[in-house]
C-alpha cells in the first residue's frame, strides 16, 4: 500500500501524516511514503487550468508507474486527492487506481479488530468535505470510525446538505475575505452543538477552518466576550481524532 499524503498534508500539516502513519503501526500494517510525491492536480483541475492539470497528472501516473505500484492500494488522507485519484484519473486516462481514504481504512481497521479504541466522553462534530461527501457519496465510514470512541454531535447542516469550509474551488486563494465568512460560520455551526473538537477529514478544509477557529477566539478576547461560552477548542483530521481514542493513548 503507498500513501499518498498530498501537498498540504506534506508541507503544511504533517501531524496528519503523523497520525495516519502511526495508526498503521499500530494496527501492524505496512506502507510505502513516495519521497519525491508530486500533487495530484486537483487544484489546477478545480481552478480551471485543466491542461496543466493533465500534465501533473501524467507525472503523477509516472511516478506510480517508476515505483512498481500500479495495482497497489493507495491511501489517501485528503478529500480532494480521493475524488481526483479515483474519479478524474478514471475519465482522464481511463486508469482505475485503487483508492482509499484513511476514514474507510481506520473503519474497517477497527471493525477488524486491528485497532482498539476506548470510549471517551469528549463531544466532537464532523464537518463533511464537499469532495468526501457531495463528491464521492462516503459519509457514513468517518462517522462510524468517530463514535467507536468519541460521542458525535451532529450540526444541523450536515451530509449532503453539509455547508462547505469556504476553500475549495481557488476560494480561499483568489477571495480570502469570503473564503473566511464561510468558514466562520461552519465554525458557528460547530458550536451550536456544544461539541468540544470539530473533526473532518480534508486538510484543505482543516486550514481553513483552523483559520476561522483562530480569528473567532482573537474577536473574542477584543471583545471581552466570555471564554466559557466558547466550546470548539480545535480542528482535527479523523485520523489524529482516532490516535487520541487507541488503547493506551493519552486523551
Amino acid at each position: 500500500m503507498i500513501y499518498f499524503r498530498g501537498c498540504v498534508v506534506r508541507d503544511k500539516l504533517s501531524s496528519i501524516s503523523d497520525a495516519t502513519e502511526a495508526i498503521l503501526k499500530q494496527a501492524g500494517m505496512d506502507c510505502t511514503i513516495l519521497e519525491n510525491e508530486t500533487c495530484c492536480g486537483s487544484f489546477l483541475m478545480r481552478t480551471g487550468y485543466e491542461e496543466d492539470a493533465v500534465e501533473v497528472m501524467e507525472e503523477t501516473l509516472k511516478l506510480f508507474e517508476d515505483a512498481n505500484s500500479f495495482g497497489d492500494k493507495i491511501l489517501v488522507s485528503c478529500a480532494g486527492c480521493y475524488k481526483t485519484l479515483k474519479n478524474d484519473y478514471k475519465e482522464l486516462f481511463g486508469v482505475e487506481l485503487d483508492v482509499i481514504h484513511t476514514s474507510e481504512l481506520i473503519t474497517q481497521l477497527i471493525n477488524d479488530g486491528k485497532l482498539v479504541v476506548k470510549k471517551t466522553p469528549v463531544k466532537v462534530t464532523y464537518h463533511d468535505p464537499c469532495h468526501l461527501g457531495r463528491h464521492s457519496g462516503i459519509y457514513e465510514e468517518p462517522r462510524e470510525a468517530i463514535i467507536k470512541s468519541f460521542d458525535l454531535v451532529e450540526m444541523d447542516r450536515n451530509r449532503e446538505h453539509s455547508r462547505c469550509c469556504g476553500a475549495g474551488a481557488g476560494v480561499r486563494s483568489a477571495f480570502p475575505e469570503t473564503a473566511m465568512k464561510v468558514a466562520s460560520k461552519r465554525i458557528s455551526d460547530a458550536e451550536d452543538t456544544g461539541a468540544e473538537i470539530l473533526v473532518t477529514s480534508c486538510s484543505f478544509c482543516i486550514l481553513n477552518l483552523e483559520n476561522a477557529l483562530e480569528k473567532s477566539v482573537d474577536e473574542s478576547n477584543i471583545e471581552n466576550i466570555d471564554k466559557n461560552k466558547r466550546c470548539i477548542t480545535r480542528v482535527l483530521d479523523v485520523s489524529e481524532l482516532i490516535l487520541m481514542g487507541i488503547e493506551h493513548e493519552k486523551v
